[in-house]
Order: C-alpha cells, then structure tokens, then sequence
C-alpha cells in the first residue's frame, strides 16, 4: 500500500512540492552546519589561545569529512534507489536497500575509526597541523572519533527518511542535535573549561540524540518504510548497486577531504595564520553549499521516484525548478560573502591579522563558486537519475582532476594566493563541463525511461 506521504511525490503540483521537501532539508543543513560553525566561533575566542586553536581544529576537517563520507555511499546511493523501487511499488527491495544500508553503516563506523585512532597524529600533522596547533587538534579528534557511529547513521539514514516524502522528520532530527551542541559548546568549553575537548564533546553528544531520533523514526510504526530485521541480511547484489551510484556522492565528499589535506599543507608552509584562514573559508564555503545540499536532498527523491513511476514530464518539471533556484540562490549568497569577506571573518575572530587575510583571500576563494549551483543541479540529477558512472566522473573532475594539481602547481607562480586560487578555477571549470554534459545526456537518459503501468494519473 502506497503511503499517502509518498503518493505525493508523484501527484502534488510541482512547484509547491519541490520546496515543500526541499525547504526542511535546506533548513537541516543549514542547522548541521552550526554543528562545525558554532565550535570554531567558540573555539576561536578562547583567550590566549584562539588562534592556534581554530588552526588546530581546521587541520581536523579534513578527517572528519572523510570519515562522514562513508555515510554517502548509504545516504548518496541507497536512498536514491529506494525511492526508484518505491516509485516501481517494489517496497521488498526497498525495504533490503534500506536494511543493508544499516549494517554498511556499521561497518563503515568500524573501519573507519580503527584506521583514524591507529594514525591520527601522522595524518594530523599531512594536514596541516603544526608544533603549535597539534595539540588542540588531537585534543579535539581523539573524543569526536568516539561519536563516529552516531555521524554515520544520522547523515546516512536521513535520506531515508526523505526518500519517504517526509523532510520534516529528518530535519527534526538534524534540529535536536545542533541546538543541543549550541547550548553545550559554551558550558563545556568555557563554564567547564574543557577548550576544545568540550567542543568536541558536546558535537558527539548531540550526534547521539539525532542519531536516537533517526532510528526511532525508522523503527516506528510512523515510517512507511521502515527498517526491519528480516531485511538487513547482506545482499551482494544490493550492496554492489548501492555502491555503484553511492560512489559519486563518496567520491564529492571525500574529495573535499582529500583537497582539505593538499591545502593545509601547501599553507603551512607560508604560515599558521594561512591554515586559519583556509578554515574560515572553508567555513563560508561550507555555509553556501548548505542550501544545495539541502536543496538536493529535497528533490532527488521526486525525481527518482518520478523515474521509477516512468513519468519524464514530471522529471522535466522538477529539474526546471531545482536548477533555477539553485543557481539564483547560490550566485546572490556568493556575492554577498564576495563583497563583505571582514564581515564573515569577524563571526570567526577577532585577530585583526587574521581578518586581513580572509579578507583578500575571499574573492579569490569563493569567485568560481558563484555559477557552482549550475553543477550541484546536474550532478544531483545524474544521482537522482541512477547515472552512476557519469556521477562518478563529474565528482572526480571538480577536486581530483582540477583542484589537486593547481593547488601543488599554482603556488609556484602565485604564491599562497595560487592556494586559494585554485579553488576558484577548478570549481568554475567543473560546472561548465557538468552543465554541457547534462544537458547532452539528459534527453537520453530520458529517451529510455517506460511509463509505469503502476502510475495513475
């Protein structure tokens, strides 16, 4: 029986429903980004120490990232195909994508930790930490690896939950967690004198009550596909097909780690003070991919559910909003961090030097990032679509084919700006090359799509 929640998706006018799904999750992310925010802008202002301690904490991103990105291939990969079975009415494989998503989960939290405890240090001082900040960057890690298991099921099963039509409960969950850390940063970090132990602390705690909610949720009778035991039997032929499609959204998230390494790297040669202020931009990228993040999350499960259905106009249709609203949004917040880069940095610090320097760095930063909407459209469709292999290429070309090699080869000509020069270029680039192959392959892909005996009209 069709849940009235996911009937929706491919009945309720277009408009309506694209920002109906995609303004909860815009929200949710927006939430999940005070998780990282709210502890670098506490972080930041510990007297004496500040400076020092936000490097140390910024040369941790990179790791994090890369341990969430697992949770991209459950998330990225999985949900996508339950909302093509559910729009094919096949609930049984849905229900096995969903079990087997679990336990991947699990795993993943066990490699994933074993191998960050076993080299934590090394891969620290890769990324940029320094004799200054590898304390604090230590400090901050060896307690938030503790609550990997919590990142893990909360990024990963939400799309879950949103794949069912039902964006309001995955962005409570995100909700409970970020508040929750706002309310502990300042007890653990300065009522309680933790510094950056307490911002980790309190990022793990609020992991674990959104990780709660999460599978509350889905063990429910409230959840129209819910996770069930008979279903977490692992399945090789469902795990190979999450992989396949989950591998590009691992691959963007876990570039980003691996770019992460590259440019702490190549800054700690020109100074600490270079490392901090990559952490404030990286910040201020993080906070503009927010609402396309979210806005992904929210129509990716109309289109493949419309997929499966067989219903090209209503695809079409979806596409035409996401990407409009996409790029308009992303190009007026670009502009705005573009223009009033002190402003931002002073959310961060107080460090006048360390403003100056985020303040020139910025336009060159984020430039590329002002048409980046254009990709973060047609790549998710790829997704949303099932298009793996083009997912895969597309996620490759922005960081591992563009931005690695500038980042180690413009610096030798620019200096430090080369550094964050080669972000712009690279993700300028990349979005021209997605849109052009989208737009070439989408008429395609669309070409192959059997309207559904199960949609009724």
């Amino acid at each position: 029986m069709i849940n009235k929640y996911e009937e929706r998706l491919g009945t309720e006018r277009m408009l309506p429903l694209v920002f109906k799904m995609a303004l909860p999750a815009v929200a949710a992310q927006f939430v999940n980004l005070l998780y990282s925010m709210v502890d670098r802008i506490y972080i930041g202002h510990i007297p004496g120490i500040g400076t020092d301690a936000l490097a140390g904490v910024g040369g941790t991103t990179s790791l994090v990232i890369l341990i969430s990105s697992f949770s991209a291939i459950v998330g990225g990969g999985g949900a996508p195909l339950a909302a093509i079975a559910l729009g094919q009415g096949d609930r049984s494989r849905a229900g096995k994508i969903l079990g087997n998503g679990f336990i991947l989960l699990i795993l993943f939290t066990l490699f994933t930790s074993l191998i960050a405890y076993t080299f934590m240090e090394p891969v620290l001082l890769f990324t940029g930490a320094s004799e200054n900040t590898l304390e604090y960057a230590v400090d901050y890690l060896s307690i938030y690896l503790l609550g990997t298991i919590f990142v893990e099921i909360s990024t990963g099963l939400n799309s879950f939950i949103n794949a069912q039509g039902r964006p309001a409960i995955a962005m409570y969950s995100v909700l409970i967690g970020a508040l929750l850390n706002i309310v502990l940063d300042p007890i653990f970090i300065f009522w309680l004198d933790m510094g950056v132990k307490g911002a980790a602390l309190a990022t793990v705690l609020s992991q674990a009550c959104s990780a709660v909610w999460v599978l509350t949720f889905l063990f429910s009778r409230h959840a129209s596909l819910p996770l069930e035991k008979r279903y977490m039997a692992l399945n090789r032929e469902i795990i190979l097909s999450i992989f396949a499609l989950g591998v590009s959204p691992f691959i963007m998230a876990s570039t980003e780690s691996l770019v992460g390494f590259v440019l702490n790297s190549s800054l700690k040669d020109f100074g600490d003070i270079y490392v901090s202020a990559l952490t404030i931009l990286q910040s201020a990228m993080q906070f503009a991919s927010v609402p396309l993040t979210g806005f992904a999350q929210g129509f990716v499960p109309i289109v493949s559910y419309n997929y499966g259905h067989g219903d090209k106009q209503r695809v079409k249709d979806c596409f035409r909003v996401a990407l409009i609203t996409m790029f308009s949004f992303n190009l007026l917040l670009m502009l705005f961090m573009i223009l009033f880069p002190s402003t931002v940095a002073s959310a961060f610090t107080s460090d006048e030097r360390l403003i100056e320097t985020v303040r020139w760095a910025m336009p060159v930063f984020l430039g590329g990032m002002t048409i980046f909407g254009l990709q973060r459209a047609c790549q998710n469709m790829f997704v949303a679509l099932g298009q793996a292999k083009i997912s895969i290429f597309i996620a490759l070309l922005r960081k591992a084919i563009l931005l690695i090699p500038l980042a180690l080869i413009l610096p030798h000509f620019m200096g430090v700006a080369g550094v964050y020069a080669a972000e712009a270029i690279s993700d300028a680039t990349a979005a021209i090359c997605c849109t052009l192959l989208f737009f070439w392959q989408f008429p395609k892909i669309l070409g192959k799509i059997q309207r559904s005996t199960l949609h009724i009209r």
